[in-house]
């Protein structure tokens, strides 16, 4: 490779970088996680991600925390969200969708609350609208999902507009889904105690896509698990997903195989959508390729409990 060419390489990354991260915004919603650290193991969120450009939301609903999410404004939707896994209690609630006030007004109420009709040209301003994504040919799709969370309110506050992406409906209701249920059923068969969830995206690696202009749609998501004190009797089948394990799954039918292969022998309304299991270790090795940083998504590794 010419000095020229490398050169132009490494200015295209980081004008890549600069496009996704770009002035960190301050006020109530915060600067960092300190109001919701517990939704992380150990207290510690994931370390060497550049938060420059992002807003760390303590996503609160009802005067309590229920999650966190990595927000960025220019893109209007989250790198993350991160939660700890507790089964429902009832069904996936009829809920109104809801907006960040905060980020219209920084001195605003903490409190998510629900769209108005007509959009307040502030809130379309600040942050995606449920406008954003009608006709879009694309669904809601919750980082951290509802059915993960077991109050009635808990499932309430996912249906936050700082929680979705834009993901394909073959992706949502096919493989993702499918994922989201197998991870809940391992927690509920073989972690002990408390499993830590983080469910991102990843952009595009070139050129962005956009509904409207507005809002980012990611090429893939992933999920991570970090579940410390699982059950000592293993069967040799899932020992390979303890303590942790990790997921990313196709946004795109047109995407390149090299992260996610295609399995052409599934029915055609979810083929492209597929989901590839991995250790952690793998998903951190792609992020850090994708965002051109290295990636550390649990404290140590997260670590067996003894």
């Amino acid at each position: 490779m010419s000095l020229r060419t490398s050169l132009q390489s490494s200015i295209g990354a980081l004008f890549l970088l600069i496009t996704w991260f770009g002035c960190l915004v301050v006020g109530e919603v915060r600067s960092d996680f300190s109001h919701c650290l517990h939704f992380f193991y150990n207290e510690i969120p994931p370390k060497e991600i550049n938060a420059a450009g992002y807003q760390p939301i303590c996503q609160r609903y009802k005067n309590q925390y229920r999650f966190a999410s990595l927000y960025q404004r220019q893109h209007r939707a989250p790198l993350f969200s991160a939660y700890i896994l507790s089964p429902a209690d009832g069904k996936r609630p009829n809920a109104s969708w809801m907006y960040e006030p905060q980020l219209v007004f920084s001195r605003a109420s903490p409190e998510m609350k629900p769209f108005q009709t007509p959009d307040d040209q502030n809130v379309v301003k600040s942050q995606a609208v449920t406008e954003d994504y009608r006709n879009s040919n694309f669904t809601k799709g919750h980082l951290s999902p509802s059915m993960h969370h077991k109050t009635k309110e808990d499932r309430e506050a996912t249906f936050t507009l700082t929680n979705i992406v834009p993901q394909r409906a073959g992706s949502n209701s096919g493989p993702w889904n499918r994922l989201e249920n197998d991870v809940l059923r391992k927690f509920k068969a073989f972690c002990n105690g408390s499993m830590y969830v983080i469910t991102g995206i990843m952009p595009y690696k070139s050129e962005g896509r956009w509904i409207k202009n507005r809002v980012s749609v990611p090429e893939y998501l992933w999920s991570a698990y970090c579940c410390p004190s699982f059950r000592s009797d293993l069967p040799e089948s899932e020992r390979q997903f303890f303590p942790t394990f990790a997921a990313v799954g196709r946004n795109d039918r047109n995407s390149g195989e090299e992260i996610v292969p295609v399995n052409v022998k599934v029915r055609a309304s979810v083929r492209g959508y597929d989901v590839r299991r991995m250790p952690l270790e793998t998903l951190e090795g792609i992020l850090a390729q994708r965002l051109v940083m290295p990636i550390s998504l649990f404290d140590g590794n997260c670590q067996k409990e003894l």
